[in-house]
């Protein structure tokens, strides 16, 4: 091996293990691997502006936007409302083949979104026993067509950069289904394993609430029994914080100063009764808001604010809300609300402004359960185009030889006419992480070619495999890619994998669609991991699921999943 080789082989290894450490910048770590790659020579500019255009990479933006534009429409919440109702196993299956349905078309995380404030709320159905099998089945429907989910669209994108040619709208379908039948078996017959949790009783003893004595209040001088804040219904006084001092053992006779901090558990809806009690000020009051309607939220995977407090966040100015509670689920809180440093799936109860709804930043960094919702859905003859229009478009793109590229940028167009989505939501909203992440791992391919790897890894397998099935080298493959989906995401697995398992293909000389096919269905196998897919970590959190519930009722799937897609794969595309 030359040194450009051994540098290419570390530097793909480098990746992987940086994308298991830095799990919450996945972005940063192709980024680095690209620009490597770049200052070495091992791809040159015009390689990389190639990519940007790569055809299936514009594909994939265009359904992003247009996922977006569907989002606006009541379309999905009208749908919600019916689903549950009358006979419990109806409900079921009525709820599960819509995700199904639904995530087939647009993008599976819009859809969960959109479910889980009407699943949380129903009184027929235990949440906990319906929103893990939810996130399991928007998965598995995002996996029947080309542009169900964002792994099959990546991997689209590496396969035109190779071959120049792509998939088509229901190549992955027959496997799909192969898949999806067996797989929902099990899962109904495995509903009854789930936790029976009663929501209210744990949102009851969740949430973290913050107040302050101000400096003329009454409570002053008086013991926290005197002053009656032990007898709330609803809420625990859990902490005082008095200058840099916590005090977490709070005891009837401990006598209040001002501008301690009182910390409280309990019932986020009950927040208000503390305003009973002279000179408690509440954290949100501090940004006068707290008068207004109060939103339940959760924070997404890709916000801006993760990782940062309140104030290095700039919520107030940045949402036109001020938080009065945080929830996190397996954890207990301390300290200051203001110091809590927000981490994705963290539930956040918001007294919201009168501009909340209408800040375009909303959507990309929470979930919104309950309360004011920002979305600004559109109605009359714009919600028929935005609904028919992209059903339209699809539609085209598949009876005839018009690229789906070119139906969605009419589409998009008359959506923008029409004013049913702006160029400034556009701009907004673009997800430039994924984008970069799509462009980096298209650069990392063509570098492992440039610099001979790809070639060295398909002659090396072609010598060590030669007299070996070619079946245990397409296991291998699976067994890779789930365990990258499992640790590091399922956009970053299909990027990491696509090369290897090309490669091995060539090597063993043999047709390269069933290995890619294996890729794109084991990005998706996110069954065992609350961490590996979106979808997963947003009912992870909803349903209060332990690890251990979501391991046990996921690793059957998990199973019949693999099983089913390393049988029925080489019967679709043969070796």
């Amino acid at each position: 091996m030359e040194w450009q080789q051994w540098v290419m082989v570390l530097l793909f290894a480098g990746t992987i293990a940086g994308l298991i450490k830095f799990q919450k910048a996945p972005q940063r770590v192709f980024g680095a691997a690209c620009l490597i790659c770049l200052a070495l020579s091992f791809v040159s500019v015009g390689d990389l502006l190639a990519n940007a255009v790569n055809p299936g990479l514009v594909t994939l933006l265009l359904l992003i936007i247009s996922a977006f534009a569907l989002e606006r429409t009541s379309a999905m919440h009208k749908l919600t409302a019916k689903l549950i109702n009358g006979s419990v196993t109806k409900s079921y299956i009525r709820t599960f083949f819509a995700t199904i349905f639904s995530s087939a078309l647009v993008n599976n995380t819009a859809v969960i979104a959109a479910l889980l404030g009407p699943v949380r709320s129903n009184k027929l159905i235990n949440p906990s026993r319906i929103l893990l099998p939810l996130s399991y089945a928007a998965i598995m429907g995002g996996t029947l067509t080309l542009v169900g989910t964002s792994t099959n669209l990546i991997v689209n994108s590496l396969l035109i950069d190779q071959t120049g040619v792509g998939f088509n709208f229901f190549d992955f379908s027959l496997i799909g289904l192969s898949v999806l039948l067996p797989c929902m078996a099990v899962i109904m017959l495995t509903l009854s394993t789930l936790p029976n949790t009663k929501m209210e009783q744990q949102k009851v003893h969740s949430y973290f609430l913050e107040a302050e004595i101000e400096a003329n209040s009454q409570l002053i001088g008086k013991s926290i029994e005197a002053n009656g804040l032990r007898n709330l219904d609803s809420l625990f006084l859990v902490e005082v914080i008095r200058g840099h001092k916590v005090v977490s053992a709070v005891t009837p006779d401990f006598v209040l100063q001002g501008g301690d901090k009182l910390i409280f558990s309990g019932d986020v809806s009950s927040v208000l009764r503390l305003k009973q009690f002279d000179g408690l000020s509440l954290f949100a009051e501090e940004d006068g808001l707290l008068g207004e309607n109060l939103t339940e939220a959760i924070v997404k995977e890709e916000s801006a604010i993760t990782g940062q407090t309140l104030k290095e966040a700039g919520f107030r100015a940045r949402f036109d809300a001020a938080v009065v509670a945080i929830r996190r689920e397996g954890q207990s809180l301390s300290g200051k609300l203001g110091n809590i440093r927000i981490q994705a799936g963290d539930f956040l109860v918001m007294a919201a402004g009168r501009d909340f709804a209408s800040r375009p930043n909303i959507s990309k960094n929470f979930f919104i359960l309950s309360g004011i919702s920002p979305k600004n859905f559109i109605s009359g003859w714009r919600e028929r185009l935005v609904i028919w229009g992209f059903i339209a478009a699809l539609a085209i793109s598949i009876v005839t030889d018009v690229s789906l590229i070119k139906t969605l940028l009419f589409y998009l167009a008359a959506v923008v006419v029409s004013n049913s989505f702006s160029i400034n939501e556009i701009q907004r909203r673009l997800p430039l992480d994924l984008l970069l992440i799509v462009i980096s791992a298209l650069t990392i391919a063509k570098a492992l070619d440039n610099t001979g790897v790809s070639a060295l890894v398909a002659s090396s397998v072609h010598v060590l495999l030669l007299d070996v099935h070619v079946y245990w080298a397409f296991i291998a493959i699976y067994l890779f890619t789930v365990l990258l989906t499992e640790l590091i995401t399922n956009n970053a697995a299909a990027a990491l994998s696509f090369p290897i398992a090309y490669s091995v293909a060539i090597g063993l000389g043999v047709s390269p669609v069933p290995f890619i096919m294996i890729v794109a269905f084991g990005a998706s196998a996110s069954f065992v991991s609350p961490y590996g897919y979106q979808t997963n970590l947003m009912v992870f959190n909803a349903g209060n699921y332990k690890l251990a519930e979501f391991v046990k009722f996921g690793l059957p799937v998990s199973l019949v999943y693999g099983a089913m897609v390393l049988w029925v794969t080489p019967l679709v595309y043969p070796f």
